[in-house]
């Protein structure tokens, strides 16, 4: 059997069970979730989680591409006349390096705090307030707005509470504020919820990543998967390689186990 279909009260719970039945290894099968858990309000309305999760395919190993690549650029060399171009093209590939640090970061949940002013009330300042103290936080909040954004600024001694694993818990917060402040507004207001600065670290942190991994791929001619993200964090690995010459990215599965594949370009 090379599939199987399970029900749990989470989706690691129904993962699990499905293992089980298949005797495989979690690296070993693809997950796709069919049904999203719900724990409802206060119990009631909850729901299972149900996922599928079947044997991985064998894929097609990297390295003999790669060999295929680089055999025309070793029958070239011997040419003096492919040499120039190729020195223009390298100097050329170099000064889009050096200007890479100006282009390829995104700012996805960051904002230019200069263009914003601070204000004393907002309905978004007003329902964070509300959120945190029923979650029992203690944390001072801060409201600045601008042109179409709105950014909300957490610190205190629950910053880390707030945050949560890899920003779950802040990512939970900011999408339910954002659908407050965009439920009766014509167009649409970008809604930033941060804490102790935490998206620019984590972006800074992701690039880094990205980087990191790609001089890997290089190396071993082996691509990487990443561990699954949100989309915002796969937007920031797609674009600070995008402008690298011998790596390419795409994501794949489904969500919330959606990851970015790092290879080589073919």
């Amino acid at each position: 059997m090379d599939y199987s279909e399970k029900w749990g009260v989470d989706v690691e719970e129904a993962v699990k069970l499905a293992l089980i039945d298949l005797k495989l290894s979690r690296e070993e099968v693809e997950v796709t979730v069919l049904e999203e858990p719900s724990k409802g309000f206060f119990g009631i309305g909850s729901k299972l989680a149900k996922v599928r999760v079947e044997k991985k395919k064998p894929e097609p190993v990297p390295e003999p591409v790669e060999d295929v690549i680089e055999e025309p650029k070793k029958a070239e060399k011997p040419e003096k006349e492919v040499k120039k171009p190729q020195k223009k093209e390298h100097k050329k590939n170099k000064k889009e390096n050096k200007e890479k640090p100006k282009t390829s970061s995104i700012n996805i949940e960051t904002v230019n705090q200069d263009e914003l002013k601070d204000v004393e009330e907002h309905e978004a300042l007003t329902f964070l307030k509300d959120v945190t103290e029923k979650m029992g936080l203690s944390l001072n909040l801060k409201a600045k707005v601008g042109q179409d954004v709105v950014y909300l600024e957490m610190d205190g001694k629950d910053s880390g509470t707030v945050i949560g694993k890899r920003g779950q818990t802040l990512d939970a917060i900011q999408y339910l504020t954002s659908l407050v402040v965009n439920k009766n507004s014509e167009d649409y207001i970008k809604v930033v919820v941060d804490a102790e600065n935490y998206r620019a670290k984590r972006q800074k942190t992701l690039e880094q990543l990205a980087n990191r991994i790609a001089a890997k791929v290089v190396k071993t001619k082996k691509y990487v998967r990443l561990e699954p993200m949100n989309p915002y964090e796969r937007k920031v690995i797609h674009a600070t390689l995008q402008q690298n010459p011998n790596i390419t990215t795409r994501s794949e599965g489904e969500e919330p186990y959606r990851r970015v594949v790092i290879e080589l370009k073919k």
